[in-house]
């Protein structure tokens, strides 16, 4: 009888108990949260006891680091190059385009390849941000922030007439609607009543990219005003 190839047995190995740590971690986060799940809870999850993720990780904090680690390292890299290339266009209208598209297209990556977030991942990261959780605010900033503070300004520099301040909420709206096109596909191909299919993540990425341009290009909302007080209206006899 032939005897099993190398890459074949690769294929058949099951998953080591750290990896199988994770991928229930990660489930259980983006499902639960970070603060609704225990070490007990992501132990039983894996088929492992709670000693094996304290021996790998340490804490839940530090399992958490490990998934932010493993997905935006490649993630951020990914983006930083296809940034590198947005910059060396010289048109101003096409080189916003490719910035925006440098910064969405790596998210929409398969869910199995580290290389970009995965639907499962972008709904930890945007189940952490609604949570509030400090360790996970500090994970996050620790991960995106010097990735985001050179797409913000790579953008303020193809429209130098547009603040930064103002440019850096757009890039926030941007993030809000990256995260629920890739959690919730499903909306747009029902309030579209079939006409759009939401899952097709070529098409969400286009729509995507043009309506950032679009609101990246808007004239800048002038700042309000100082409220005026409200007088109140004569008593009636």
């Amino acid at each position: 009888m032939a005897r099993q190839s190398d890459s074949d047995e690769a294929a058949t190995r099951k998953p080591s108990l750290r990896e199988a740590i994770l991928c229930a971690a990660e489930e259980l986060f983006s499902t639960n949260g970070f603060n609704a799940v225990s070490v007990r809870d992501i132990a039983q999850a894996a088929g492992a006891n709670p000693g094996s993720v304290t021996y790998h990780f340490k804490t839940k904090d530090g399992l958490l680091l490990e998934i932010y680690r493993r997905h935006c390292g490649p993630m951020n890299r990914r983006r930083s190059e296809l940034l590198d290339a947005a910059k060396r266009v010289r048109d101003l209208q096409d080189r916003l385009e490719a910035i925006v598209r440098a910064y969405v297209l790596p998210a929409f990556s398969s869910g199995s390849d580290l290389a970009g977030g995965g639907a499962r991942f972008t709904r930890l990261r945007a189940v952490m941000s609604a949570e509030g959780n400090e360790v996970a605010g500090k994970i996050i900033a620790q991960t995106f922030d010097d990735t985001s503070h050179a797409f913000i300004d790579a953008i303020h520099e193809s429209l130098p007439h547009i603040s930064r301040t103002e440019i850096v909420w757009r890039s926030h709206f941007l993030l809000g609607a990256l995260y629920y096109t890739l959690v919730q596909p499903e909306r747009v191909s029902r309030l579209s009543r079939g006409e759009a299919d939401g899952s097709d993540a070529a098409h969400a990425i286009e729509r995507l990219v043009r309506a950032t341009v679009a609101a990246f290009q808007a004239a800048e909302v002038d700042r309000p005003g100082p409220l005026r007080r409200r007088v109140a209206a004569p008593a009636k006899n």
